[in-house]
């Protein structure tokens, strides 16, 4: 053994690897830190204890941006409430209000010609068809299936029940409370539930750790609550009914029970996972359907409901799609050009 052991450390391929692997752990971060002076650790610790205090700045400060955002949600909410009017067929909108230049407009100026000659047949067709339905119909539900996120969560029963669902709407927690918001989901009367609105509450926090201050990022969400359901007899989606069949042990007869199992469906939204308070971790599958509501509760917050229309028509969806392939291309345009430096790095050794 010991033979075996000297011939491999006389590898000069052997023994490069090595030295290398103790020159990549002597030049760490944290191995150069303890070679420093006692004085100076005392001073890094000291500028740690300064960050610690930027870092309680900073969560101020995040603080006053959520009360912005409740100031200006205030400035919205008016013209958030027109939007439902015209969704919902409330109020139709004037000339002046349904005016949109398009960035097609010339092609549309060329085509006016040929538009203006069906105008008087379509009008003459219009008088012979059924009445034009209210407002934009089914108009969150396409919201619904137009965004990856939401459809995952959608099934097949869940579909005549968001046809029914006429506004999603953001509040903000008051001044002074913990920080938090709440979305609600307006539905019209239907043959599913008697609630007129489903709510889902989350809870933030915007404070550095104790036991982790250099964590902190800004307001992260750290919990949730749903809302009881209020189901008409036989139309709950989120539970189905299973037949099983139970043998007796003793007198081998045979019996058949029914039982109510969890059913997917989107309606399991409003009965969330509680994150753990009470010092139990959750096991990896629930860390990742928490953290998925989280990741979709902020999305309603900050991209659907604010911009519905454009969800609505496709048009956001198609930049969100060409950002994130922006972004992928930028990665592969930097990792050539790593590849080029190391190259002309080992050019550079070759020619030393």
């Amino acid at each position: 053994m010991e033979k075996l052991t000297d011939q491999v450390m006389q590898n000069p391929q052997v023994l490069a690897a090595l030295q290398e692997r103790l020159d990549s752990v002597s030049h760490t971060p944290s191995s150069y830190i303890e070679t420093l002076p006692k004085a100076v650790k005392r001073r890094i610790n000291a500028l740690k204890q300064l960050q610690v205090k930027c870092a309680h700045i900073e969560a101020k400060f995040y603080e006053e941006v959520h009360d912005l955002e409740r100031k200006y949600a205030a400035l919205y909410q008016p013209l958030f409430d027109k939007r439902r009017e015209f969704v919902t067929g409330d109020v139709e909108p004037t000339d002046a209000e349904s005016e949109w230049h398009s960035e097609n407009e010339e092609e549309d100026k060329l085509a006016g010609d040929m538009k203006s000659k069906v105008v008087i047949a379509e009008k003459e067709a219009e008088a012979a068809e059924e009445p034009a339905p209210r407002g934009i119909p089914e108009f969150w539900f396409t919201i619904f299936r137009n965004v990856d996120m939401l459809s995952e969560l959608v099934q097949e029963y869940d579909e005549p029940i968001l046809k029914h669902l006429q506004d999603i709407k953001v509040k903000f927690s008051d001044p002074g409370q913990p920080m938090s918001f709440v979305l609600e989901f307006h539905f019209e009367p239907n043959d599913y539930f008697t609630n007129s609105v489903l709510t889902k509450t989350y809870k933030m926090k915007s404070e550095p750790d104790k036991a982790d201050p250099f964590s902190f990022e800004g307001p992260e969400i750290v919990d949730c609550d749903g809302c009881t359901i209020d189901w008409k007899k036989g139309k709950n989606v989120t539970v189905k009914t299973i037949k099983k069949k139970q043998k007796h042990k003793g007198r081998g007869t045979v019996r058949t029970i029914t039982k109510q199992v969890p059913n997917d469906s989107f309606f399991n939204f409003f009965s969330p996972l509680k994150a753990s308070g009470d010092g139990e971790s959750l096991d990896e599958d629930s860390e990742f359907t928490l953290a998925s509501d989280f990741e979709i509760g902020h999305f309603f917050r900050e991209r659907i409901v604010p911009r519905a229309v454009l969800y609505f028509t496709g048009e956001a969806i198609e930049d969100d799609d060409n950002f994130e392939e922006g972004e992928e291309g930028e990665e592969e345009e930097l990792e050539g050009d790593e590849e080029g430096e190391e190259e002309d790095d080992a050019d550079a050794s070759l020619k030393v």
